[in-house]
């Protein structure tokens, strides 16, 4: 709980990244309904956006500020306190994921309310997704930033880490049209199952055990990178 204190307390303070936290997704959800200029193709397309962009923001954002406390020797004081290395991530993680809620409340709100985004099912499952999404996003990023010594080899892991599941997730080609191995490898990704779970929301009202099935498969694949995150987890940067 101190180190998700300490994580919003510096995000306070810090008001352009608040701003770019909480508005990035609605203005990008804007754009996208004035580039479509028709209400019938952004609901089409939206559904898979709105939890692609809080997938890709909450990564960045959780990866670069990690890495910062990392070569800060933040964490490094850090861990020296009685605090398993799961617990400190729990905590990075708990910071993180009230700032994804807020970030997808808002977006979604300004999708379904403003922009017409037309849904068949119920509003909180659609919350839930695209919050799983952004948590999703996170904790990659709280991963991936193990693995980097700078901000800039931190930004380089979303060619690795982000782009190939943009690409795969069905938003550009479905992915039963796909290639063979590209079908299997867009079945291994965990934005995948995301996208198709927004996506079944927006035309079903029925809770089916595909969709179910889509929910732990977001939820589960987060947590296995907060786990990883923690094994990884280095005290400094060399």
């Amino acid at each position: 709980m101190s180190t998700a204190r300490r994580i919003l307390a510096q995000l306070r303070h810090d008001p352009r990244t608040v701003a770019m936290l909480l508005l990035l997704p609605s203005l990008l959800m804007v754009l996208l309904r004035f580039v479509f200029n028709s209400e019938q193709a952004f609901s089409r397309a939206a559904p898979a956006l709105l939890g692609v962009f809080p997938f890709i923001i909450m990564f960045m954002i959780a990866s670069i500020t990690t890495l910062r406390e990392r070569t800060s020797g933040t964490l490094e004081r850090l861990m020296t306190m009685p605090i398993s290395k799961l617990g400190l991530i729990g905590g990075y993680a708990m910071a993180f994921g009230i700032v994804a809620v807020a970030q997808v409340a808002v977006a979604t709100l300004v999708s379904v309310w403003w922009l017409d985004l037309d849904i068949t099912g119920p509003l909180w499952i659609l919350l839930v997704i695209a919050v799983l999404d952004a948590l999703l996003g996170m904790a990659l990023g709280l991963f991936v930033s193990a693995f980097a010594r700078t901000e800039f080899q931190a930004m380089q892991f979303m060619p690795v880490f982000v782009m190939p599941q943009i690409l795969l997730c069905g938003v550009f080609v479905p992915r039963d049209e796909m290639a063979g191995l590209l079908n299997w490898l867009s079945d291994v990704m965990p934005l995948s199952y995301a996208v198709q779970a927004l996506t079944h929301v927006t035309r079903s009202a029925d809770f089916t055990g595909s969709l179910a099935r889509d929910l732990v498969v977001i939820g589960g694949s987060a947590l296995l990178a907060l786990v990883l995150g923690a094994a990884t987890l280095r005290r400094r940067t060399p």
